[in-house]
């Protein structure tokens, strides 16, 4: 009895600043978003498809995420109708960015680039480790077709300040694109193609102290043009710097 009480005596001297060690979490491998700025009457945006297939073999799926914004003058006819994987959102992202030719986009937007150039900056890019980590679920009622998206992210390397962005793309569109050659192919397939934002064009606020953790609830209706088969959710951390990190998920697992 005399010893226990001395143990807990002795525990009660040590100052409370020392009881607990901070541990820092662990480090986080970083996934590299590219925005790929297309269209389809863009002829040598086939080329800049094809780049980005070979970085998603050399790193995989969960090393590179892309999505094709269809927007600019390439997104549209020559007499200025839209095509039809043009979109409002996709517009309001070319002109805010600055987009001055096609094909062209962004690596982890750190500025506008020829896709010649997605090679160099996405290798620089995932050589670096996120300062967060973000898993995705997603929960998706067929019949009502509403989707619910639940994005939990943890801060692992310093405190996260910037926004939460949250896209639905589709995959295997059949739909006309002009080739290297000047000509259409009627049955070209079309990749993650952005289809429209989940949580407002710019998304919204995060902050995130070291070692903590946020969960942030989205959801919406999916329109009865998007094969719910086809679909994924991809969603990023952004702030002034560019893109913090990124995660991507199928909303059906076939």
């Amino acid at each position: 009895m005399f010893v226990l009480l001395g143990v807990l005596v002795a525990c009660d001297n040590i100052p409370e600043d020392e009881r607990l060690i901070y541990v820092k979490p662990a480090a986080v491998s970083r996934t590299v978003l590219i925005e790929d700025f297309t269209g389809q009457r863009c002829v040598n945006c086939p080329n800049a498809t094809e780049a980005i297939e070979q970085l998603i073999e050399q790193y995989g799926d969960s090393g590179v995420i892309a999505v094709g914004i269809h927007s600019g003058p390439f997104a549209r006819n020559t007499n200025g109708t839209t095509l039809p994987l043009w979109t409002a959102e996709g517009d309001e992202y070319f002109s805010y960015f600055g987009v001055e030719q096609q094909p062209s986009g962004m690596v982890n937007r750190l500025s506008v680039s020829n896709y010649t150039d997605w090679p160099a900056l996405v290798y620089n890019e995932i050589q670096q480790t996120a300062p967060l980590s973000i898993q995705l679920e997603v929960e998706l009622n067929e019949e009502t077709r509403s989707l619910a998206v639940t994005s939990s992210m943890m801060a692992t390397d310093g405190n996260v300040n910037g926004k939460l962005q949250l896209w639905l793309v589709e995959d295997s569109i059949v739909s006309p694109q002009y080739m290297p050659d000047g000509k259409p192919m009627r049955d070209y397939v079309h990749n993650h193609v952005f289809r429209q934002s989940i949580n407002g064009t710019w998304g919204e606020d995060v902050s995130i102290p070291e070692g903590e953790k946020r969960a942030i609830q989205s959801s919406m209706d999916i329109a009865e043009a998007y094969d719910m088969d086809r679909l994924s959710v991809v969603a990023f951390v952004y702030n002034s710097t560019g893109v913090l990190q990124a995660a991507k998920i199928r909303i059906k697992n076939l």
